[in-house]
């Protein structure tokens, strides 16, 4: 199959394309710059110069392709707003690129939906007001497609994609450790993120190309919930700094813009996703990585 990625040469769309190729696929993917071009050439990808605004570059990216995956996404979040529409944008072109074709879709979206008290499934919507909406939105518009002829899915990433290089949002909260020398959580630390490997992702997307349904949501969960206490307890260990509870009515000015996501109970499930394309986290957890080599 050639795979039409956007995102190619980010951290997650450059583990999806070695993902891809070792099983049988050929890639094209989306470029902005000479040195993106030749890391993607390097690597035996096809290049496509453009960007995730330019619509055009996007749609003919889309047509050309056996199947797309969509995973560019600023990781600027003084812009985060901005950045959904223009991810909104995006999905919108492709989609309209791809219908009537049957083709695969794949969208990549956050942990949205709502379901206090209990893990969130892929059954449940995302959320599409508030600044759930960033991520909700496009993801409810990629689903949509599939009434239009496309074979769209939607994989919704959790709040701590890792491996030694990076972990998410876990990465910030160990560069706010690193800055205010206390390794912090809100209250008692009882909320949850879930987890996953970079590399147990990619295969999801690779699984998900190949057997996924039109209009399914996949969760790329490996962990359904990691205490955001454990996660500091793990980060104050590994940078020897010690670890404090954050008041709620204090966690804005300690975590800034990071606070509401520090607060989050968010637990996710991905029993259905495992059992419908035969996905298997098989890499190490999250506490595994920064009790390990995450932090040297």
């Amino acid at each position: 199959m050639r795979v039409f990625l956007t995102g190619a040469t980010g951290f997650i769309g450059s583990a999806i394309i070695a993902e891809l190729r070792a099983g049988g696929h050929q890639v094209e993917g989306v470029a902005r710059s000479d040195e993106a071009a030749a890391k993607l050439a390097g690597w035996g990808v096809q290049v496509r110069r453009g960007d995730v605004e330019d619509l055009a570059a996007l749609a003919a990216g889309a047509q050309a392709s056996d199947g797309v995956i969509h995973c560019a996404f600023g990781n600027d979040f003084s812009r985060y707003v901005e950045t959904g529409e223009i991810d909104l944008r995006a999905v919108s072109a492709m989609a309209d690129a791809l219908a009537g074709s049957g083709k695969p879709f794949l969208v990549t979206s956050g942990m949205t939906a709502s379901t206090p008290g209990r893990l969130s499934t892929e059954a449940d919507p995302a959320q599409t007001e508030g600044m759930a909406a960033v991520r909700g939105r496009p993801e409810a518009l990629a689903l949509s497609a599939s009434d239009r002829g496309v074979r769209s899915m939607v994989v919704r990433l959790p709040p701590s994609v890792h491996d030694r290089g990076r972990q998410g949002l876990v990465t910030m909260l160990i560069g706010l450790a690193r800055q205010t020398g206390v390794a912090a959580y809100v209250g008692e630390g009882a909320n949850r993120w879930p987890a996953v490997h970079r590399l147990d992702a990619a295969r999801l997307f690779r699984l998900g190309l190949e057997r996924g349904r039109a209009g399914q949501r996949l969760h790329a969960v490996g962990e359904e919930g990691v205490t955001l206490r454990a996660i500091a307890e793990a980060i104050g260990q590994g940078l020897g700094l010690p670890v404090r509870a954050i008041d709620l009515g204090e966690a804005g000015a300690h975590f800034g813009f990071l606070a509401p996501f520090a607060a989050n109970d968010v637990p996710a499930s991905s029993a259905a996703t495992q059992d419908s394309v035969g996905w298997r986290p098989t890499q190490p957890g999250l506490l595994e990585g920064l009790r390990g080599d995450y932090l040297a």
